[in-house]
């Protein structure tokens, strides 16, 4: 017989155990898109305690639609990042194509896989900073945020904080409003329009610790740098989760 009190307190205990196993982590990122995929991976390969924490039920990000709504992304570059996943990737005319939805299961499995934590449906609302470094995130249930209950959130303690929250790099707009970024003016420099070529080989060369224990990755990256945006492809973001994992590697 199934007892639907035991099913509770299964769920109840088990994410209770869980959660408090990663109150004090190495890496907190913001973020479950393709980079933030990407850098959780490669940081928890390398043995560092990494949660996710995605706003959303479904980790993914922008991936999921490929094109349009057609399940298709496109790379030119770092589709060695993806099949390192055991994702098929088929050439032509030096351009990878991929199906989109595998892209991202098998994204998130390898993650998963390689010691990372995710937690869904949790917003970052704000960080935590000490002598002028970020030291955590301040997290809440994205269904007490969206509907504005007036619900206090609670702290995470993490070494570094990855910003891979996409076009809208809201973990970097919180620091910029509070404390000022490490950009030639201070501030969010803004997303410019399409511009594939470019915003490809931008998002890598702008994956940087935009203040001290804050990265940027991803198209976060490019809003926050004032480069294009570019796109249903996705090589880009890979590289630049690969670049951001190093970075941290180096920090931590």
């Amino acid at each position: 017989m199934i007892r639907d009190t035991e099913v509770t307190r299964l769920i109840v205990e088990q994410f209770s155990k869980t959660f408090l196993e990663h109150i004090h982590i190495d890496v907190a990122i913001v973020g479950a898109g393709p980079s933030g995929l990407t850098a959780a991976r490669y940081l928890a390969k390398a043995g560092k305690k990494v949660v996710i924490f995605e706003r959303k039920l479904s980790p993914g990000g922008g991936m999921w639609g490929g094109g349009i709504g057609y399940p298709v992304i496109v790379l030119k570059q770092g589709h060695e990042i993806l099949e390192e996943t055991g994702t098929k990737c088929v050439e032509k005319d030096g351009y990878w194509t991929a199906n989109s939805i595998e892209a991202v299961a098998k994204c998130v499995a390898a993650a998963l896989d390689s010691g990372a934590q995710i937690f869904n449906a949790m917003s970052v609302e704000d960080v935590m900073v000490r002598d002028g470094r970020i030291c955590g995130v301040v997290v809440n249930w994205s269904a007490i945020m969206d509907v504005g209950l007036h619900v206090d959130p609670v702290s995470i303690e993490a070494k570094a904080v990855i910003d891979a929250t996409g076009h809208d790099c809201d973990i970097t707009r919180i620091v910029e409003k509070k404390y000022g970024l490490n950009t030639p003016t201070g501030k969010i420099e803004g997303e410019k329009s399409m511009w594939a070529d470019e915003g490809e080989r931008k998002t890598v060369e702008h994956t940087a610790e935009v203040f001290p224990g804050l990265y940027v990755t991803g198209m976060a990256a490019n809003a926050v740098a004032g480069a294009p945006r570019m796109g249903p492809i996705f090589g880009g973001m890979l590289l630049s989760g690969k670049k951001v994992a190093e970075m941290v590697m180096e920090k931590i």
